[in-house]
């Protein structure tokens, strides 16, 4: 159970609050032991009055460095003072020089080792350090020297429950609430404690304590809903909502939760009313989607999303904000082509209208439809035309489309509006290699590991293009070793070092790597093939007539140069 109230900035952000409210005032009251006799002393150019002010003035301009020197000087003056140290310690905080503050708090500490507020302030200092135990011992500690201080017991507690240690949390949240009964905030947690120990009725208890003491607490109320989800006291949940509604009719949450209550309770006609609403409000109120984005994408609660969406494009049939949210929660499902209808209706003037079109231009390509995937990415280029992402894009499916002059154009338009893409400059040199342009290729390749020299695809693109060739192969056999230094677990890699070796007459060493190489890529057919070459050459020859045929029921089609080589091993005949 992950609830983590106290990261590092808002640590640091409660700090600076907790004292800065202290005026001169304060300080002058806490740290005089014996006032000035003469008021002009009070400021005297060289007093820590003087340091202390101007430190203020300081910080009131955002010169917190500046600040830092004139409290150092002030301390100079007065190093015993505590108040003089909380505001250098704050200080250090608030420009994130955290070791620094701890530094100054255990100094306080070594002498004042009682000090409440240093206490807590070492705790969220390492807490927000991950320096755990030490924060725990600390607020043990705190405890124990005021245990009237409700804060601690919620440090504390937050502690143990990010670390799933539900016992020693309850026991801090009991003495919490046994000390404060009064205390919703240990109420609270007592009952999502008592939740995940699937204790029921003590959650419920819990949680309607929490609300009688915090009647307008959100957090409560939904907790409360989800316990009820839980347990099947699904008409609790309308009276819940319909509680909050009351004191805060336009609760987007509470009206999305509603909703589908109504709909998974056979109440379609109600959550129709509330969907369509929100729908329209939503071509207003930006609120709406965000939350839903919050509440359901992002935890990926697509099923609960897609009635909820469905529902407000009732209400809103064009919005290209629903749509586009619609079409993503479906393919949140999987269910490509029923999103596809919804990726249509988001407008170019939608701020969706960008990942809509690539969403879409991606889906036809995968159903085959390359025409249609094209023309979407050519009218989105259209609209935006400095994205070298969609230039990528277009020469793929040119490439795919096995139209490599205009595959080439593509990617080299991308390349004029960034020079040193490297994914554009591979595939390039991979449809200059088709177009049986391979010294191109090569000089491609070559001008992405130069821009990036752990680029292990076009390390390896190279060394296997001088393999096949049977050219270079000392050369090869360096690259696509250096290759595998930054893809160790690489079948396709792996596959052209064996291909070297092959290339080299190493077939022992070749066959080793090759099975290798079958196994990380699941059986692929052309390493599968060089596998089965390696075993001809080495006159194993039914095992190479196996692995010939393995490799044909894999890639059946288009395969005469593997259909003859089986021929020639008396294993198939010719109408295979």
């Amino acid at each position: 159970m992950k609830l983590d109230i106290c990261n590092k900035l808002s640590i640091i952000i409660i700090l600076v609050f907790i004292f800065s409210g202290c005026k001169i005032k304060a300080a002058i009251d806490q740290d005089i032991r014996q006032p000035p006799k003469k008021p002009v002393s009070f400021f005297k150019s060289d007093g820590k009055y003087y340091y202390f002010t101007e430190a203020q003035i300081q910080i009131k301009k955002g010169n917190y460095s500046e600040a830092v020197k004139y409290i150092k000087k002030a301390l100079k003056k007065d190093p015993e003072s505590i108040y003089l140290h909380k505001e250098l310690t704050m200080l250090y905080l608030h420009q994130f020089h955290t070791k620094k503050a701890l530094e100054v708090v255990e100094q306080i500490l070594n002498k004042h080792p009682e000090n409440i507020d240093f206490l807590i302030i070492s705790g969220k200092i390492n807490q927000s350090l991950k320096n755990l135990e030490k924060a725990k011992k600390t607020y043990e500690k705190a405890i124990k020297t005021d245990p009237k201080n409700k804060e601690i017991y919620v440090l504390l507690g937050n502690i143990y429950m990010n670390e799933n240690d539900t016992n020693k949390a309850f026991k801090i949240y009991e003495r919490l609430v046994k000390n404060f009964p009064e205390s919703y905030v240990g109420h609270f947690f007592l009952g999502k404690l008592h939740l995940e120990k699937k204790e029921y009725a003590k959650a419920e208890k819990e949680y309607k304590k929490t609300i009688e003491l915090k009647p307008k607490l959100e957090e409560a109320h939904f907790e409360l809903i989800k316990l009820y989800s839980t347990i099947n006291k699904t008409k609790q949940i309308e009276k819940i909502c319909k509680r909050i509604l009351e004191y805060d009719p336009r609760n987007i949450r509470v009206i999305l939760e509603l909703s589908l209550y109504y709909s998974k309770s056979n109440k379609p006609k109600d959550a129709d009313f509330l969907l369509k609403e929100l729908g329209k409000r939503s071509l207003s109120d930006d609120n709406v989607i965000r939350k839903i984005v919050q509440l359901y994408l992002t935890k990926k609660r697509f099923n609960d999303a897609r009635i909820i969406l469905e529902g407000m494009l009732k209400g809103a049939p064009e919005s290209s904000e629903i749509n586009y949210l619609t079409g993503m929660t479906i393919d949140g499902l999987n269910d490509h082509d029923a999103a596809i209808k919804y990726f249509e209706k988001v407008t170019p003037d939608s701020r969706f209208y960008e990942n809509s079109a690539a969403h879409l231009s991606f889906f036809y390509q995968q159903q085959g439809k390359t025409d249609k995937a094209i023309e979407i990415l050519k009218e989105l280029i259209k609209n935006i035309p400095d994205n070298p992402e969609y230039f990528l894009y277009l020469g793929i499916f040119y490439e795919e489309a096995g139209e490599y002059e205009k595959s080439i154009d593509a990617f080299k338009e991308g390349i004029r509006i960034d020079p040193d893409n490297t994914k554009l400059l591979f595939r390039l040199g991979v449809v200059y290699d088709k177009y049986g342009k391979r010294e191109k290729a090569i000089e491609l390749m070559q001008s992405v590991i130069g821009i990036d020299p752990e680029h292990a695809d076009a390390l390896n693109y190279i060394g296997y293009t001088y393999a096949d060739s049977g050219e270079n192969l000392d050369e090869a056999e360096q690259l696509i070793l250096k290759a595998l230094e930054y893809k160790s677990d690489d079948g396709y890699i792996t596959d052209s070092l064996g291909w070297v070796y092959y290339k080299k007459g190493l077939f022992e060493k070749a066959l080793k790597i090759l099975k290798k190489a079958v196994e990380m890529t699941s059986n692929d057919p052309v390493i599968m093939e060089h596998l089965g070459d390696v075993y001809l050459e080495m006159n194993q020859k039914k095992n190479a007539l196996e692995t010939y045929k393995n490799s044909l029921k894999l890639k059946p089609k288009d395969n005469k140069e593997l259909t003859e080589k089986i021929k020639k091993l008396g294993g198939v005949n010719s109408n295979h």
